[in-house]
């Protein structure tokens, strides 16, 4: 008893009331976190704005929750707080901790506004009185153009995860929704990271805000490890399960950049026996919720999800984050790496590269103020050891099941012509055949020089592509096909060499990954189009030209086109010989 008053001194020593003070220790809380112990004074006892920068994970929720529950007058009903989060999912986070946070204050109402879920509801709610609304930009900008909530009279304005906000494009909601409120309001923004966007809302919607920074800007958890992986290209999800194997207790989240991608990688892991599941944009605001709850509840051990859909994430206990695919925006990485090494436990966040991205992991370093540590991905003689070790871990920590003792006789009876010995080599044969014929042959998943050869002193790389003249293509049409396929600009591609049935080309070395990446499973009229690093340096010889100055190419009889300019079918269409000599200097130029 006197260890739980110690701890309730820490939290009444910010200033907090007995109601509050009561919901803590039933949550369990002991000592308040960094950001908790420099905000909730100030909060609590200035009527200012503030800006707030912490990781996710540090507990700002109760930061900016707590006081704000201390400053709501709860016999009046009209909304007094409102709270704009990035996602759904974090906006019933939000919520949900409120109502535990304010569960002895009587008739104080916390409703979450949100997409997915019926706007006629929710606006009952809020009519019903609710003193703090928690909202999605998008579906509170709706709620305000159908005049269902009256934001007019609130008090105090909060912007969570101001930088998720504000990189998911939501600032003229968030610029539209603040000119709803009044201009003597306090506004409190909290965010992971400070990048010029949050700087320039910060200017423009606070007045000389009060700064606080638990430890320094951008930087990642102490609790948190970085690693990195350099794998060719093609090998990225077979290293994935390398690395899920390698740690059998592994309760991780996969970050991939899109969502075709998060739903691509969870198919192929629960068709490998994983229990993984995805979580993105696509999915239902109910397929959402129940995979978050199996989640949670350790029924799903591999999360695979998009970066929006992950800001809703709050689970403790998460060991790993993987980065199956690094973010675009640097910054990101910080809210990725935040979902592990939560609640003063350690983590690893997990970088799978290819070589020509290793240049980024050092900008994160700087960007993070943390190094991160190259590691090797383990070979299957390594993961086999040790899955065997936790396997026997686990059968010396198995509780005995003495329902079994009635069958004891019998099953001595069939073993006893077996030593100690040799039972316990069949039995763990038997639990462990399955990783030791998958690795048994497995080949090294960190050689990645025979793709990396290539790339010339000119910072380009050349690439092989199984397609040529057969197939209707010239060196024109095949670099527009790889300009639309690619998204590429025609300064990063160069030596297009059009061969019968195959070519060659070359982009700037940076665009490897993406060329790998697109090309991976590209069908064309149901063909495989394949593209590999090739050992070619692009250097000798050049193009064969047919008379009229073009280059040879055969037309396909089943009359296929290449998309990205048209073909000519008659020397009518050409036009004049001197048009000829005009559009050959026009090539050259483009080339």
């Amino acid at each position: 008893m006197r260890l739980i008053f110690s701890y309730m001194n820490k939290f009444e020593a910010l200033g907090l009331g007995e109601a509050i003070i009561k919901a803590v220790n039933d949550m369990g809380f002991e000592t308040p976190s960094e950001v908790q112990e420099k905000a909730i004074p100030i909060l609590l006892k200035e009527d200012t704005d503030i800006v707030a920068l912490a990781q996710t994970g540090t507990g700002k929720t109760a930061a900016f929750g707590f006081p704000l529950i201390e400053k709501i007058d709860s016999n009046s009903r009209i909304t007094q707080g409102l709270i704009l989060s990035p996602t759904r999912e974090l906006c019933l986070q939000i919520t949900n901790e409120l109502k535990n946070y304010s569960k002895y204050i009587p008739g104080l109402h916390t409703v979450a506004i949100y997409g997915g879920a019926s706007i006629t509801d929710q606006a009952k709610q809020i009519k019903r009185g609710a003193q703090i609304v928690v909202a999605t930009p998008g579906r509170m900008q709706d709620m305000i153009n159908r005049k269902m909530v009256d934001i007019t009279n609130i008090s105090y304005c909060v912007l969570d995860e101001a930088d998720e906000m504000l990189n998911m494009g939501f600032y003229e909601d968030i610029n539209t929704i603040l000119s709803h409120t009044p201009e003597d309001k306090n506004t409190w923004l909290f965010s992971a990271t400070m990048p010029k966007e949050v700087s320039t809302i910060a200017k423009r919607f606070m007045q000389t805000p009060i700064e606080i920074t638990v430890g320094h800007k951008n930087t990642g958890s102490k609790n948190v490890s970085h690693e990195y992986y350099v794998v060719n290209s093609r090998d990225r999800y077979a290293a994935l399960k390398r690395l899920a194997d390698a740690n059998p207790d592994i309760f991780s989240v996969i970050f991939c950049r899109t969502k075709r991608d998060t739903q691509k990688v969870a198919e192929n892991l629960i068709g490998d026996g994983y229990n993984a599941a995805a979580l993105h944009g696509d999915l239902s605001q109910n397929q959402r919720d129940l995979v978050m709850k199996s989640f949670r509840n350790r029924q799903i051990q591999m999360l695979v999800a998009t970066d929006v859909a992950a800001r809703g994430i709050d689970v403790d206990d998460v060991t790993h984050v993987i980065n199956y695919q690094l973010p675009d925006e640097i910054e990101t990485y910080t809210h990725r790496s935040g979902r592990t090494g939560r609640a003063g436990k350690s983590g690893v966040s997990m970088v799978i590269v290819s070589k020509s991205e290793v240049r980024k992991i050092r900008s994160v370093e700087r960007i993070i103020k943390k190094s991160f540590e190259k590691k090797e991905i383990p070979s299957g003689e390594e993961i086999c050891q040790v899955q065997l070790f936790h396997l026997a871990s686990d059968i010396g920590k198995a509780e005995i099941n003495h329902e079994i003792d009635s069958y004891l006789p019998s099953i001595n009876e069939v073993l006893e012509e077996f030593s100690k010995e040799e039972l316990i080599k069949k039995f763990f044969s038997v639990e462990f055949s399955r990783f030791h014929n998958y690795y048994k042959k497995s080949r090294d998943l960190n050689a990645v020089n025979e793709r990396e050869g290539n790339s010339g002193s000119d910072g380009s790389t050349r690439y092989f592509i199984n397609v040529g003249e057969k197939d209707g293509f010239d060196w024109m049409t095949l670099k527009d096909f790889l300009k639309e396929v690619l998204e590429l600009g025609s300064d990063s591609l160069s030596r297009v060499d059009v061969k019968e049935s195959f070519s060659f080309f070359n982009t700037n070395t940076e665009h490897q990954e993406r060329v790998l990446q697109v090309f991976e499973d590209f069908r064309m009229e149901g063909r495989k189009v394949n593209v590999e690093i090739s050992k070619d340096s692009g250097r000798r010889g050049r193009r064969r030209r047919d008379n009229d100055g073009g280059f040879k190419g055969k037309r396909r009889s089943d009359g296929f086109k290449p998309k990205g300019r048209k073909r000519f079918d008659s020397k009518e269409d050409r036009g004049s010989g001197g048009n000829r000599k005009r559009d050959r200097r026009k090539r050259s130029d483009r080339r």
